[in-house]
């Protein structure tokens, strides 16, 4: 592992705090979630906020829409140790309300940094809002498991690993997607 990847990407979620980032979401917050994972990840999942299990743990994806997660990774050989996962919000909006727009904002030069020092060949972008936040014209009902191209970096946007928890028939059409990830690395 490259300590001094992780060395940046830890100054990144201490300048967070010091830069007092969203502070009406930080005063509701437990923890802050920067994501985790390998800083030398070819491999970057973002999703859209940190929900509640997130919170309380600090980590990302860790509720049942993280296993699912897991599950995926697994289908294409990959695993939590191998990726990176983040959100582009690092703090839970109350009551897991949709971002705002500002809030998105003022996390944006945070995520770009992070994107910066992992340079993952691969972006994928979890969910509607995730993906919008990239290319806000996508629409992820078409879109989703087709490579974009976003800045000259490689995005794929794909449905968010919750949405197949709420509609059982989503669940085969992520697994599908996901095999994307593994003819784009």
């Amino acid at each position: 592992m490259n300590s001094d990847k992780q060395t940046k990407l830890d100054q990144i979620a201490a300048d967070i705090v010091e830069n007092n980032v969203c502070p009406d979401l930080a005063k509701t917050a437990k923890h802050l979630v920067p994501g985790e994972g390998n800083p030398d990840a070819a491999v970057m999942f973002i999703g859209e906020a940190p929900g509640k299990n997130e919170d309380l743990t600090g980590k990302p994806f860790v509720g049942a829409a993280g296993k699912f997660l897991n599950e995926l990774l697994e289908s294409i050989g990959l695993n939590r140790e191998d990726v990176f996962i983040t959100s582009i919000l690092k703090y839970r909006p109350p009551n897991n309300r949709d971002p705002k727009p500002a809030e998105k904002e003022e996390f944006w030069p945070y995520l770009l940094a992070q994107i910066e020092v992992i340079n993952p060949a691969l972006i994928v972008a979890l969910g509607r809002h995730g993906a919008n936040c990239f290319l806000p014209d996508l629409i992820i009902g078409q879109e989703h498991g087709k490579i974009q191209d976003w800045n000259g970096r490689k995005l794929l946007p794909l449905y968010h690993p919750a949405a197949a928890l709420y509609n059982g028939s989503m669940r085969q059409i992520l697994f599908d997607d996901f095999m994307v990830i593994t003819k784009s690395i």
